[in-house]
C-alpha cells in the first residue's frame, strides 16, 4: 500500500512549502513600544484639536506678555464687561483657564493662626509669619526655597483645635494683603489650609493581667464601659515638615469633571467673573500643600503639654502628573481611614493604613535593599505557587504511606487552625485575603489526610461522654515498610512530646505571669500560637527521623521541599528588613536548621530517578513515554495487527519451539 505512505511523506513538504506564511510572534518590548507610540500620538492629536491661540496683554508692571487663549476663553485681563446677548451666568463654571501666564515671579507670605479670618499683615506679629519669599519663579525648576522656625502652640490648638495656615500669593510687586483697599483679585489671592490633622485613632483592646483580675472590683467595670465613647476617637496631630509646591500649568480644565483631589487645591477667581458665555472662568496657580509624606508615626500628638513646635518649610515646583498622583492617593487613603473609623467595612478587610505602611517602607528602607526586597518578594510568590502545585501533585500520585508521618499532618492542621484563630482574635481589621489564604491552607492539609488514610465517624466505646468519635483507618493492608513507617512515626512523636510539652508549659506559665491579655480565651490562643512559632520546627523532626530509619528520601516530595526551603532564605531576608515579632523572626531561622539536615540526608541517601525505587516511585518519564507510544497508532496499523496475530499463532502451534535463546 504505497499511496498512503506517499501521502504521509508529502505532508511535511506541503506544510513547509510556504514558510513566508508563518508570522513570528511579537515580543513584549515591541508591544510596549507600540502602546507608548499610540499614547504619544493620541496626546499630540488632542493638543492639535484643542484650538490654542495667544493674545498680547499688559501685566500689572506694564510689560507686554503673551497669554494663551485656550478653547475660546479669553485672557483674564481681556474679559468682557458684560455677558453676550442671550448668555446665562453659571454659578459653577464649566471650563476654567489659568488666570496668569506661566513662568511668572510671585511673592508669597505664610502666616499661622487659630482662626480662618485673615488678620491684616501690618498687624500680624513677626513670630506668626513663618514664610516670606520674594520673586519666586513659577515653572523655574531650579528655584527652591526653605526656612526653619519655631512656633508657639495656641491654647485652642492644644485643646484639639486647628492650626490654620494663611497663604498670601501675588504677582511680584502687587499688593498681597486682601484687607487693604487697593487689593486687586486679578493679581493676588489668599486661602487658608490646616497645618494640623485630625486623625482617627484605632480602638485598642484593653488587656489586663489575668492573675490580678481577682483584685478588680465589680463596680469598676461598669464605670469603664460608660466612659468608652460610642463613636470614633479623633486626635489632633502635627508634622514639623511643610512642603509647598506650585504646579506650573497652562491647561484648561473642565471643572465639574476634575478629580476631587485636584479640585481640593483649586482656587477659582474670587470675584466670580465669567467670559462672554457666562459659563467659563479662571483659576489661580495651584499651590499644593503636600501632606503625602507626613506619616502618623512621625507626627506629634497635640495636648496641653505641647508648648512650642519646630517647623521646616520647603518651597519648590512640582510636575502636574506627580501632583495628581500624590493628591489622589493621599485623599483616597484618608477617606478609607475615615470610613473605617466609622465602622464602614472596606474591601479586603482594609482599615486604610496599608498606604501608610508602604510609605514607611519607602522612607525608612535603603533604596538598594528596597529593590532587592521587591525582587525577592516576586520570587517568593512564584516559589510559593510552585511548592503548592508540586505538593498537591506529589500526594495525588502517591500510592502508599511509606515515609509519611500522619501525625505530622494532623499536627500541622492543628497549628494552622491555631494561627487562624489568632488572626481572628487579635484584630477585627485583619485582611480577609490573609484569613482566606490561611483557611485554604487548612483545607489542603485536611485533603492530605484523606489521601493517606480514610477518615470515618464511628460509634465511641461504651462509657464515653461523646457518642461518636473520628477514626483514621488505613486504606489498605500495610506493607512491611509502611508498618515500619508507622512505628518510626510513633517513636518520633514520643520524643517530641517529651521535649515539647515542658517547653509549652514553661511558656504558658511565663505568659500568664508577665504578659497581659484580653481574656482567658485570648491567653490560650496567644500561648498556643507562640508555641507554634517557637517550637513549630519540631513538626518536621518525625519526617527526618523516618528518613534516617528508612535510609531513604525517595518518598519525600523533592520539588516541593526545595521550593519551600528556598522560601526560607527569602524569609530570612524579610526577617532583617521588615518589622516583626521576635518569635516570628525565630521561626524563620529554625527552618534553616531543618533545611540543612534535609540536604545532608539527600546527599547521604542517593536517589536514582531513572528507575522505579523500592517504594514504587520514580520512572515517571518512562511510563509517560510508553503511554504516548500507545496513543500514537502507526499508519500501517492493519499490517501490525496481522503480524501480532501471526506471531501469536506461531506460539500457539509451537512452531518456534527450540528457537528460544538462553537469557544471559
Amino acid at each position: 500500500m504505497p499511496e498512503p505512505n506517499a501521502a504521509v511523506a508529502r505532508r511535511p513538504a506541503a506544510a513547509g512549502a510556504r514558510p513566508e506564511d508563518e508570522v513570528p510572534a511579537e515580543s513584549w518590548f515591541v508591544k510596549i513600544g507600540k502602546m507608548v507610540f499610540m499614547y504619544v500620538a493620541m496626546q499630540f492629536v488632542m493638543r492639535q484639536l484643542s484650538t490654542k491661540t495667544t493674545t498680547e496683554v499688559k501685566d500689572t508692571e506694564g510689560n507686554t506678555v503673551k497669554v494663551a487663549t485656550v478653547n475660546a476663553i479669553p485672557p483674564y485681563n481681556e474679559r468682557p464687561d458684560r455677558l453676550d446677548e442671550g448668555a446665562i451666568y453659571s454659578s459653577i463654571p464649566q471650563k476654567i483657564a489659568p488666570i496668569w501666564p506661566d513662568n511668572r515671579n510671585v511673592d508669597i507670605i505664610v502666616t499661622i493662626s487659630e482662626s480662618v479670618i485673615p488678620t491684616p499683615l501690618k498687624n500680624t506679629a513677626k513670630e506668626l509669619i513663618v514664610l516670606e519669599e520674594k520673586k519666586f519663579g513659577i515653572g523655574n525648576w531650579t528655584d527652591k526655597r526653605s526656612t526653619d522656625t519655631t512656633i508657639t502652640v495656641p491654647k485652642s490648638v492644644q485643646n484639639n483645635g486647628t492650626l490654620w495656615g494663611h497663604f498670601y500669593i501675588a504677582l511680584s510687586g502687587a499688593n498681597i494683603d486682601p484687607t487693604q483697599p487697593n487689593y486687586d483679585a486679578g493679581s493676588a489671592y489668599h486661602f487658608v489650609y490646616p497645618l494640623t490633622q485630625h486623625i482617627y485613632k484605632k480602638k485598642v483592646a484593653k488587656t489586663r493581667s489575668l492573675l490580678g483580675a481577682a483584685n478588680t472590683t465589680v463596680e469598676e467595670e461598669p464605670e469603664d464601659e460608660e466612659n468608652v465613647p460610642s463613636g470614633p476617637i479623633i486626635a489632633n496631630y502635627y508634622h514639623s515638615n511643610v512642603s509647598l509646591s506650585f504646579i506650573p500649568s497652562s491647561d484648561t480644565m473642565v471643572f465639574p469633571q476634575t478629580h476631587a483631589a485636584v479640585r481640593h487645591y483649586l482656587q477659582l477667581e474670587r470675584t466670580g467673573a465669567r467670559d462672554g458665555s457666562g459659563q467659563n472662568s479662571w483659576y489661580y496657580p495651584i499651590l499644593y500643600v503636600n501632606t503625602f509624606w507626613q506619616l502618623k508615626s512621625h507626627m506629634t500628638l497635640l495636648n496641653e503639654t505641647v508648648k512650642t513646635l519646630p517647623m521646616h518649610i520647603d518651597l519648590d515646583n512640582m510636575a502636574k502628573w506627580k501632583f495628581q498622583t500624590m493628591a489622589s492617593i493621599d485623599l483616597s487613603s484618608k477617606e478609607a481611614a475615615r470610613q473605617s473609623a466609622f465602622g464602614t467595612p472596606l474591601p479586603g478587610g482594609s482599615d486604610g493604613s496599608e498606604i501608610e505602611m508602604v510609605k514607611e517602607i519607602f522612607i525608612d528602607t535603603n533604596p538598594i535593599l528596597l529593590i532587592i526586597t521587591v525582587v525577592v518578594s516576586i520570587a517568593h510568590m512564584i516559589l510559593e505557587t510552585l511548592a503548592f502545585g508540586s505538593d498537591i501533585a506529589h500526594y495525588r500520585k502517591k500510592k502508599d504511606n511509606v515515609g509519611i508521618s500522619v501525625r505530622s499532618i494532623l499536627a500541622n492542621v492543628f497549628m494552622q487552625a491555631v494561627i487562624f484563630l489568632y488572626l481572628v482574635d487579635q484584630s477585627a481589621n485583619t485582611s480577609w485575603m490573609i484569613l482566606g489564604t490561611q483557611g485554604v491552607g487548612i483545607l489542603i492539609e485536611f485533603w492530605k489526610i484523606t489521601t493517606v488514610v480514610n477518615v470515618r465517624v464511628r460509634p465511641a466505646p461504651a462509657g464515653s461522654l461523646i457518642p461518636y468519635r473520628i477514626s483514621f483507618e488505613d486504606k489498605h493492608k500495610l506493607s512491611e515498610t509502611e508498618e515500619k513507617t508507622k512505628e518510626y512515626d510513633e517513636i518520633a512523636f514520643k520524643y517530641m512530646y517529651i521535649a515539647g510539652v515542658p517547653l509549652l508549659l514553661a511558656y504558658a506559665a511565663y505568659s500568664l505571669v508577665y504578659d497581659t491579655h484580653k481574656s482567658w480565651y485570648s491567653y490560650i490562643i496567644t500561648t498556643l500560637v507562640g508555641s507554634v512559632y517557637a517550637y513549630g520546627f519540631l513538626m518536621m523532626v518525625p519526617s527526618l527521623y523516618i528518613n534516617y530509619r528508612l535510609k531513604s528520601v525517595a518518598h519525600m516530595p523533592g520539588k516541593a521541599m526545595m521550593y519551600k526551603f528556598l522560601n526560607t532564605f527569602i524569609d530570612d531576608l524579610f526577617a532583617f528588613t521588615i518589622k516583626m515579632p521576635f518569635l516570628h523572626r525565630l521561626a524563620t531561622l529554625r527552618d534553616d536548621v531543618i533545611f540543612f539536615i534535609y540536604l545532608y540526608q539527600r546527599w547521604a541517601y542517593k536517589v536514582d530517578y531513572t528507575r522505579v525505587n523500592e517504594f514504587g516511585q520514580g520512572g515517571d518519564d518512562e511510563d509517560e513515554k510508553k503511554e504516548a507510544e500507545k496513543k500514537e497508532l502507526p499508519a500501517s496499523a492493519p499490517e501490525a495487527a496481522e503480524q501480532v496475530v501471526g506471531s501469536s499463532a506461531e506460539k500457539a502451534s509451537g512452531s518456534t519451539t527450540g528457537a528460544v535463546k538462553k537469557r544471559k
